[in-house]
């Protein structure tokens, strides 16, 4: 049969081999295309099998892995040992050499030869089928190889290019596993003369029908090959047919668009072709796209597949296919089978769910064939409606089977329109053919449906920008993965989803940045008038003007987010379409984002203007004892005046120094008292645990100081864990329940030591709150963290409420003693002593003091002030100026964060460096934003400039309101004084101390009083640089008041959640999202599980455990196996997708491998008897791996 190859001479002659018996040629076809038959199907079945894991019994998945693995790597080298055909040579030689006229003229004259022969043979098998049925009866087994043999009778040119496909495809496998040298490879043209061969109009075999596969690497170079052949310019649109078999798709794509899709006699299409249309260029801007990508698929309800028990996922899998790929999809159906027609559009309704639930939603088309009546749409009313019905039932039906929760209709998965979306096409003869004549209507029908569809593209929504060949390709990858595993909607990755989701994530952070910075400058601004209100402004209702200006700020913030969020997704970038389910995430993140900062501004506001009361009675005592002291000082200078002789400078300083000491001997100083804050903690810490029991009064009543908890580490104990609910408390759960409880512990405890932190560094007195804050945030914890998990006797809940709360009596007691400290009355009126005997003597001497007054304001009044500002405003501009630097992308989103660690960490394989990063990453982040930040101050020297920009900032707004004070008509420094400090209230804390001494007696010009003031702030504003200059960039950031790097790990840290399995930190943007998910998931013995019984580490992953038959048991479980396929009903919240491909995971497989023994010795295990195939991973995979995975190629 295969001798009419020999029409490859230009003469067009050949074809002898047509004579020959089926049992003759059979052979001959297996000899001939020896890379298809068992061979390429056996390869499908691996390649299915690597995502199904059926076969595993009980083989841990990643061994079962590495042995499909191997298995894979064996076909493909019996593959690759094969030589060409001297028919293949032959065949390539026709198809690569000849010019495109030749080149048809061959491959037209090759079709007809096996036409031919394919006639003959199927006459002689229905014949032999047919008297077999008679003859042997109900030998079911017989007539099975018989049917089997007419079904593989048949041999096309398709069959020839499939070949030439497994040749590449082979030939690639072994370079990639550096088994064969780019030197040798011989076919690495093969795919240029594919493209070359769809550039002229033929057809190319997407999924091979025989193995229910896609040759994906051929089919990728081919395309690519395709895309260089065009020049980049390969902007398409992709129309697929899909229908029951034996219904015309074929006749109808090719009617409608000229094609040359096969329709032989006794021809049915297997799998998938595609075949391209190139636009007119008049016509490219109107349609938005170059060329037309029409996809032609076999039949759904074939009758050779219905026997086999998965043909119904097979037809699934074709159908999720070919609609994802598409942006338009024709269903057509014959009118003559409902009951068909009824399945077709089940599977059909299967494959629209899950590409909405994926973000795709292609236009569908509903072509009804061989309807005779020609007014078939106005009679058909009932009909549509009958079908909508039907596919709203379906629609439910597949969200069942996809176990989606919601309700779901047809109009929910696709926009599908009964009226515009429906055609009734006539059939195509006149009458039985062949002699029947062609019926006109028929063409009539197609091109009003053709006419239709360009329409359509015409007007389609501008945010569904046309695919290019590369997205075409990634289309292809990731759905074809997809529909490998069981769960198609849990198992589909696309870089092009993950790339439009990374740059919304991107977005998302740069509005939630300028949301967060317009509230920190309100509340910087708002604190400073505070401080700067006097107790009568301070009214009962001053918190609630501030609450109903919080409240109008933040709805302007959230509404200007949700804005830009509309915006964006109205915008046309690229492939938002397919992020839209993530819109609603994105929401929520702004709402909960809006009431985090609503929570954090009210909560300072009220702390600031609690602070400013408890300092207002003491500075009105201040002011009174200074108003004593001024009285005493104006007496003394009359006495002084009065005098017959002179005084010598140190007499006067004398007569000062008695009469003070004198003055604060008299003042009923009233000192704060000293309150001992751990016995107020201590017993509030009683009262909330009085109703607890016996048993947790004696444990309080034998606690000791809760000062001396502050020095002692809390350390674990065994009594802590209330094992009692287990039967069998084994060490194993033990261990696990362990380590659970210290890593909740130390997470608390660092959450307590902040929240202490802040409270410390706001400078107050200690307040009852703080305690009461600080038992409510301990007994939230407590109940939702180990509730229902862990079962912790009393003693842990006392132990740990007894340590948290030492160190915070600690802390608070020295917060304390350092504001009685700083507000004692005698120690701040001995800091005004210079300046009262400065004005004192000027006064006696009758000096002009206009110039040394305005010195002294400036520099104790004003410096102070503006450090104090600097100390405010510095960090949101060192968060700006980070972020919009060269290395903001890493910062842009989770994943480019994880992306840049782990290549950073990758090059420096420090071992302690990964236990910080697996074991304690919040730490680690931290720790890392905080280097990252020094290294930037200090490489791009910002840090000085950004100092100068702050400082000149506050400096522009002092001399403008020195100026407009100057303005107001002020008849005295005093009057001119209150001008400013009100021009400057929301920016400046001036001491009032120091103004009171500077205005005392003060009767200098207005006028030259400011002039004094103007000409001292250059020396103030290089005195205050100076001083920043000389700390270090660690220190600087000690200083500032706004932490940078805690708004930079808010950025990148997100939700905190890690993986149960592996403990890899979620990616999810946004603040308040529905799943969590990963990138790439990591061997589990590297979140420090381990085996039972062996104590070896566990390599398993889990993004191969979701897929396979293993089961898992933990607290979450009660110590109970199941099934890991069922892990979302213990973590609803946790989307773990299986690896799209073996070497996804290859980072954290090499880095097991390199540091297996360290491993096990920080965890207190035995090491992992890894795989072989790991140990072969280099560093280079490693990195590579990460790329592809984080979409960073």
């Amino acid at each position: 049969m295969l001798e009419v190859l020999d029409v490859e001479d230009k003469h067009g002659g050949g074809g002898g081999g047509g004579g020959s018996n089926y049992e003759e040629s059979a052979p001959s076809t297996a000899e001939r295309l020896r890379l298809q038959g068992d061979l390429w199907k056996n390869l499908a079945k691996v390649e299915k099998e690597l995502c199904w894991m059926k076969g595993q019994r009980d083989v841990p998945p990643e061994d079962y892995r590495s042995q499909l693995r191997e298995r894979w790597l064996e076909l493909r080298r019996q593959q690759n040992q094969c030589d060409l055909t001297s028919g293949m040579v032959k065949f390539i030689s026709g198809i690569g050499q000849l010019c495109p006229a030749e080149k048809h003229h061959f491959l037209k004259w090759m079709k007809f030869h096996l036409d031919h022969i394919a006639r003959g043979n199927l006459s002689r098998l229905r014949a032999e089928y047919k008297e077999k049925c008679h003859t042997l009866g109900d030998d079911a087994q017989q007539l099975a190889e018989l049917d089997e043999l007419i079904s593989a009778s048949s041999l096309w040119v398709e069959h020839f290019m499939r070949e030439l496909g497994q040749f590449y495809e082979a030939e690639c496998s072994l370079v990639k596993e550096r088994n064969l040298g780019n030197i040798q490879r011989q076919f690495v043209h093969l795919p240029g003369i594919a493209a070359d061969l769809m550039l002229e109009g033929f057809p190319m075999e997407l999924i091979d029908g025989d193995a229910s596969n896609i040759p994906l690497q051929w089919v990728t170079d081919v395309l690519m090959e395709l895309h260089a052949k065009l020049g980049a310019r390969s902007r398409m649109v992709v129309i697929t047919v899909l229908g029951v078999q034996s219904t015309g798709k074929s006749t109808l794509l090719n009617t409608m668009f000229g094609l040359q899709f096969a329709v032989s006699s006794g021809r049915c299409t297997r799998g998938a072709f595609m075949s391209l249309i190139k636009v007119a260029e008049n016509f490219q801007q109107e349609l938005g796209c170059d060329f037309i990508l029409v996809i032609d698929t076999e039949g759904l309800k074939a009758p050779e597949l219905a026997k086999l028990e998965d043909s119904y996922e097979h037809d699934n899998e074709l159908a999720t296919l070919v609609i994802g790929l598409s942006d338009i999809t024709i269903v057509n159906m014959a009118m003559e089978n409902a009951t068909e027609m009824k399945d077709v559009l089940q599977i059909v309704v299967h494959a629209f769910l899950r590409m909405e639930e994926i973000g795709h939603k292609p236009n569908c088309q509903f072509v009804h064939q061989n309807v005779s009546d020609v007014s078939a749409h106005e009679q058909n009313m009932r009909d549509r409606k009958h079908l909508l019905e039907q596919l709203d039932e379906m629609t439910k039906a597949a969200a069942r089977m996809e176990k989606q929760s919601r309700e779901m209709k047809f109009s929910d998965i696709m926009d599908y329109d009964p009226e515009k979306h429906s055609w009734y096409i006539p059939g195509l003869w006149h009458g039985v053919p062949p002699m029947a004549p062609v019926n006109m209507g028929y063409s009539e029908s197609v091109c009003e449906l053709k006419k239709y569809l360009l329409e359509f593209m015409r007007h389609r929504s501008p945010r569904r920008a046309p695919k290019d060949i590369p997205q075409f390709i990634e289309w292809v990858g990731s759905l074809w993965n997809a529909v490998k595993h069981e769960n198609f909607i849990f198992s589909f990755r696309n870089s092009l989803v993950a790339e439009a989701y990374t740059q919304l994530s991107v977005m998302y952070a740069e509005w939630e940045w300028d949301f967060r910075k317009e509230i920190h400058l309100w509340m910087s601004k708002t604190e400073t008038t505070i401080q700067n209100q006097s107790p009568d402004d301070l009214s009962p209702d001053t918190f609630e003007k501030l609450r109903l200006e919080i409240h109008q700020m933040l709805d302007s913030g959230e509404q200007k987010m949700l804005q830009s969020l509309q915006s964006y997704f109205e915008s046309g970038a690229g492939n938002l379409h397919l992020v839209e389910k993530y819109r609603e995430d994105f929401h929520q993140s702004v709402t909960f984002l809006r009431h985090e900062l609503e929570s954090y501004l009210l909560c300072k506001s009220e702390e600031a203007i609690r602070i400013q009361k408890g300092r207002s009675k003491i500075d009105q005592l201040q002011t009174r004892y200074m108003k004593t002291i001024e009285g005493k000082v104006d007496g003394l200078l009359r006495d002084c005046r009065e005098r017959d002789k002179a005084l010598k400078p140190n007499e006067l300083e004398r007569e000062f120094a008695k009469m003070w000491k004198e003055t604060l001997a008299e003042l009923p100083l009233e000192s704060l008292p000293l309150r001992q804050i751990h016995k107020d903690i201590h017993y509030q810490l009683r009262k909330d645990l009085e109703n607890r029991g016996s048993l947790v009064k004696q444990m309080l009543h034998k606690a000791q100081n809760l000062l001396t908890y502050q020095t002692k580490p809390f350390c674990m104990r065994k009594e802590y864990l209330d094992l009692a609910w287990y039967k069998a408390a084994v060490e194993f759960i033990t261990q696990q329940c362990r380590h659970e409880l210290e890593e909740f512990t130390k997470s608390l405890v660092e959450e307590c030591r902040r929240y202490v932190g802040q409270k410390v560094h706001s400078q107050g007195d200690y307040d009852q709150t703080y305690c009461r804050e600080l038992l409510w945030m301990i007994n939230e914890s407590l109940q939702q963290k180990v509730a229902g998990k862990i079962c912790t006797s009393a003693s842990f809940e006392v132990d740990l409420k007894l340590h948290i709360l030492g160190e915070a009596a600690s802390a608070f007691q020295k917060m304390h003693e350092a504001f009685l400290k700083k507000n004692d009355p005698q120690r701040r009126l001995e800091e005004l002593r210079p300046q009262y005997f400065s004005t004192f003597r000027d006064l006696y001497y009758e000096k002009d003091a206009c110039q040394k007054r305005a010195f002294d304001f400036c520099d104790r009044c004003l410096k102070p002030a503006l450090w104090d500002y600097m100390k405010k405003r510095l960090g949101i501009e060192i968060v700006d100026d980070f972020l919009s630097s060269g290395e903001s992308m890493e910062y842009g989103s989770r994943s480019f964060f994880q992306f840049t660690v782990q290549k950073k960490l990758l090059e420096e394989m420090d071992f302690n460096n990964y236990v910080k990063y697996i074991s304690n990453y919040e730490e680690f982040v931290k720790s890392w934003i905080q280097r990252r930040l020094f290294d930037h101050c200090r490489e791009t020297g910002g840090l000085r400039e950004l100092e100068k920009a702050v400082l000149a900032t506050i400096m522009k707004k002092v001399r403008d309101a020195l100026e407009s004070s100057e303005h107001k008509d002020a008849l005295t420094v005093s009057e001119f004084l209150d001008h400013f400090c009100q021009a400057m209230c929301k920016e400046l804390v001036l001491s009032k101390d120091n103004l009171e001494v500077i205005l005392f007696k003060n009767t200098a010009s207005v006028r030259q009083f400011s002039l004094d003031i103007k000409t001292f702030l250059a020396q103030v504003e290089d005195g205050i640089l100076s001083e920043w200059e000389e700390l270090s960039g660690e220190m600087v950031f000690t200083q500032l008041q706004f932490k940078p790097q805690d708004e930079i790990f808010k950025r990148v840290f997100g939700c905190g959640k890690q993986c149960p399995f592996c403990k890899v930190p979620c990616e999810a943007g946004g603040s308040d999202h529905k799943e969590h998910f990963a990138s790439v998931h990591r061997p589990q013995g590297l979140g420090r599980y381990r085996d039972e019984i062996s104590k070896r580490l566990t390599y398993s992953l889990c993004s191969s455990d979701v897929v396979s038959s293993m089961l898992f048991k933990n607290l979450h479980t009660a110590f109970q196996w199941h099934p890991y396929k069922d892990y979302r009903q213990f973590y609803p919240t946790w989307r773990i997708q299986p690896d799209p491909s073996v070497s996804a995971s290859d980072y954290w497989k090499f880095i097991f491998t390199k540091f297996n023994h360290h491993f096990a010795k920080e965890y207190n295990a035995e090491p992992a008897d890894l795989p072989i195939e790991w140990k072969k991973i280099t560093k280079e995979q490693a990195l590579q791996s990460i790329r592809e995975a984080f979409n960073m190629e």
